[in-house]
């Protein structure tokens, strides 16, 4: 299985910046896409980026041009740079590990970190 733990949360003022980290250890090997989640009070959990064992990338359109997900293999860790932050940004940052396992895919998560937007 993979594990991952997530770290970079924190207050930040509208038009700020964060930057989340998500490192992975356990079956590396076996990852081929991971990502990053957000659920806000009261909503469902959303998509925010993905990013392929290969470095394709993809975003949802409220984030499009100020978030940045990237992937350190060496350091087997994911990082989602968030920029340009806006009150809506506000949730709980889950990241995840998709990998191939025997019995199928299996999809791991971390603890989530906690993202405030607020001035």
């Amino acid at each position: 299985q993979v594990q991952l733990v997530e770290s970079g949360g924190g207050l930040v003022q509208p038009g700020g910046s964060l930057r989340l980290s998500c490192a992975a250890s356990g079956r590396i090997n076996s990852i081929y896409a991971m990502g990053w989640y957000r659920q806000a009070p009261g909503k469902q959990r959303a998509l925010v980026a993905t990013i392929s064992r290969g470095g394709t990338t993809s975003y949802a359109d409220s984030v499009k041009g100020r978030f940045t997900i990237s992937r350190d293999n060496a350091k087997n860790t994911m990082y989602l740079q968030m920029n340009s932050l806006k009150l809506e940004d506000t949730a709980v940052y889950y990241c995840y590990a998709d990998s191939a396992e025997v019995a199928g895919t299996l999809r791991s998560w971390g603890q989530g970190t906690q993202v405030t937007v607020s001035s």
